[in-house]
């Protein structure tokens, strides 16, 4: 069967005005929260430009790469919370973007197989879990927040001239708080201290074979031989990139300290959960065009990593995922140019001033669950406009006699 798409020519007029301000808004916390905005995209592309779905889900994926760029460019010049390193976790990178990346090419295939209802009732049950699981997260750093603070203005009363320095953040999973007398350190640093060569060099290579492998895939026959080959073939290349990763955590070759002073040890239930979670991102990021954000950001909080930390990671692992979909759908033609850049600039701009916002907003307030709290408002909005246009498709195919069963990847035409 061959997809029919349907690109309104780019002009003013309400229709971009009204896009332009929703999609302004989602960028802005999206970026903030760590989860890319897709779930807004993708409703508002479809319901107010116009797009089909599918061609919204290419524009969206441009929108996230635009805005999660911006974030990314951000976040490098910003330093950790509460210790003397990189606000983006390269180590939590590496373990979660291999996995990430396979996960998408499951979801692409899955996409093609699920009928829309099929997806809609994935989608609520799976963003609302998230954001209650996130709402709840922001609740209780929000009552330790309130009880560090109470210390804080004990301590800074009680001072005699010695300055008393107030921690934004929890230490981790021993849910452990600590106010300290220290001097403190600029919260930015220059651009080239943040960046680890060597971790983005990994980085670069895993996306590079799976981005050849995926267009390889897409220039070879429909369930071909060749077709399953590349497709499989990605498989020991992301496994063995983060099991590696995974190994070196586990014997403390490699250590993740974000989340407080001492060296974390993660055990195996946990790597082995980080890693299913991450694919899990994946596949919810290729069914519906998201970026992977809605699954990796609550996951990163329940492991005791600061909130800005994990919007920063969450949002650097998304740049590279995004990025390689907007490369495949570009060499496939499947978005429009003209509205694809207008789009990237309006994303870019609104994650520039998101960040600024909100670190505005946590720096008056001295609590960073307002990040947390933006991630759980964004993911659940997303649940209830994908949700909403899901429900609205499969009632109007349902009235019109339509299949809504599964379909056949070998007969789907592009």
């Amino acid at each position: 069967m061959h997809y029919h798409h349907v690109w309104p020519e780019l002009q003013v007029g309400w229709r971009v005005i009204v896009g332009s301000i929703i999609g302004f808004f989602a960028a802005a916390l999206g970026s903030a929260g760590g989860v890319g905005g897709g779930g807004i995209f993708v409703p508002m592309l479809t319901l107010i430009i116009g797009f089909d779905p599918k061609t919204s889900t290419a524009i969206s994926k441009c929108m996230i790469t635009g805005a999660a760029g911006a974030t990314v460019y951000y976040n490098l010049k910003l330093r950790h919370p509460t210790m003397d390193m990189s606000i983006i976790d390269y180590n939590l990178a590496l373990l979660f973007q291999p996995m990430l990346l396979l996960g998408i090419s499951i979801g692409v295939v899955l996409n093609v197989l699920f009928a829309e209802w099929m997806l809609t009732v994935l989608l609520i049950i799976l963003f609302i879990v998230a954001s209650t699981k996130a709402f709840s997260k922001g609740v209780e750093t929000w009552k330790r927040e309130t009880i560090i603070k109470e210390v804080f203005n004990e301590l800074k009363s009680g001072a005699d001239g010695e300055e008393v320095i107030y921690k934004l953040l929890p230490e981790g999973p021993d849910n452990r708080s600590r106010v300290e007398k220290k001097v403190y350190k600029a919260s930015e640093m220059p651009i080239i201290d943040n960046v680890y060569w060597k971790d983005i060099t990994t980085l670069i290579a895993v996306w590079v074979v799976i981005l050849v492998l995926h267009i390889s895939k897409n220039y070879s026959s429909t369930c071909s031989v060749a077709y399953w080959i590349l497709n499989l073939l990605q498989v020991p290349v992301a496994v063995g990139a983060a099991v590696y990763q995974a190994v070196c955590l586990y014997n403390g070759s490699r250590v993740i300290m974000s989340s407080r002073d001492a060296v974390i040890i993660w055990k195996v239930h946990q790597l082995i959960l980080c890693c299913c979670c991450g694919i899990l991102a994946g596949i919810v990021g290729g069914l519906l065009g998201l970026g992977g954000g809605f699954i990796l950001g609550p996951l990163l909080l329940e492991q005791g990593i600061p909130p800005q930390v994990s919007s920063a990671t969450a949002t650097f692992v998304m740049t590279f995922s995004s990025s390689m979909s907007v490369i495949q759908y570009y060499l496939l033609r499947r978005f429009p140019i003209p509205y694809a850049l207008y789009f990237v600039a309006v994303t870019t701009i609104a994650a520039f001033v998101g960040q600024n916002v909100v670190r505005k907003i946590i720096s008056i307030v001295g609590r960073a669950s307002v990040i947390i709290f933006v991630l759980a408002f964004t993911i659940f909005v997303s649940a209830l406009s994908l949700g909403g246009v899901g429900i609205l498709d499969t009632i109007k195919k349902v009235e019109e006699g339509q299949h809504i069963g599964f379909d056949n990847i070998c007969a789907y035409n592009s």
